[in-house]
This record gives structure tokens, C-alpha cells and sequence, in this order.
């Protein structure tokens, strides 16, 4: 298993099957211009983890701060193939992400997960994270 950013556009594409089952919403053919305009503008990165000659896992984070968490590491995407759930890709991943923050002087780690996404919420209290509060939100029309 190795886990690397992927930079190029080549790097990226490659990342599409995986997150596309997680975001299933996003064209492939955006999906490349969308990550690239996120890296440059937002500190937005993209980890995916290699094993067998293809990508079977991706991480979409990006390190900020703010005065409730200070310096912290969010995670917008964790997703695993789903032909390798439970394989120790999903875990990899995340304790790639916490050495991550660590090494870029963050506090904590956070992440969003769907109420809906059982399975995930029980691989993140497996992995010692807390539910520390509901996500709102609302879409803006026009």
C-alpha cells in the first residue's frame, strides 16, 4: 500500500472511480477542472492510496484554522472502493491523514458524515473519533 497526493491531472483522474462512488453527482469530465480549482484556491488535496497497480481509496482534505478549532486538518471525502471495504484501505488512509496533521502543526482532525452513512460512522468510532455536534445547512436558491 502507498498512499501519495495526486497532483497532476493524470493523478487525479485516476481518483475518479473511487470518488465518484461517493460523489456520484460530479461529471468525470468536471471532476479534474474541480479538484485543480479547489488545490489552488482553497488548499484543497488530494491523497489516494495505491495498491495492485490502481487507486482503492481517496481522501480530499485541506488544512485551515479557525478560532473553534485552531489549526486544524478537514476532511471533505473519505471514501474506499467498494469492492475493498474492509481491507484496511479505509484505516490506512485515515491514519494517513492524522500523521498528516500532525506534521502541519495541527490541533485536531474533523470530518462531515451523512446521517445516513451507518457503516462510515461505525468505522469512525472504531477509529476513535467523537460525534461532536449536528451539521446544518441550507440551499441558497438564486
Amino acid at each position: 500500500m502507498q498512499i501519495r497526493l495526486a497532483r497532476t491531472p493524470e493523478e487525479i483522474d485516476a481518483c475518479y472511480p473511487v470518488m465518484a462512488e461517493l460523489r456520484p453527482h460530479v461529471p468525470r469530465d468536471r471532476f479534474v477542472e474541480r479538484v485543480q480549482r479547489q488545490i489552488e484556491g482553497h488548499r484543497y488535496a488530494l491523497a489516494a492510496l495505491h495498491e495492485g497497480g490502481r487507486v482503492r481509496g481517496v481522501a480530499g482534505f485541506r488544512i485551515s484554522e479557525n478560532l473553534a478549532w485552531g489549526v486544524f486538518l478537514y476532511v471533505d471525502d473519505l471514501v474506499t472502493a467498494s469492492t475493498d471495504r474492509s481491507s484496511g484501505c479505509g484505516g490506512a488512509l485515515l491514519e494517513w491523514l492524522i500523521a498528516h496533521a500532525r506534521e502541519n502543526g495541527c490541533e485536531q482532525l474533523h470530518l462531515d458524515s451523512g446521517v445516513q452513512r451507518f457503516a462510515a460512522h461505525r468505522f469512525y468510532l472504531r477509529h476513535r473519533m467523537e460525534i461532536a455536534s449536528h451539521h446544518f445547512s441550507r440551499i441558497l436558491d438564486g
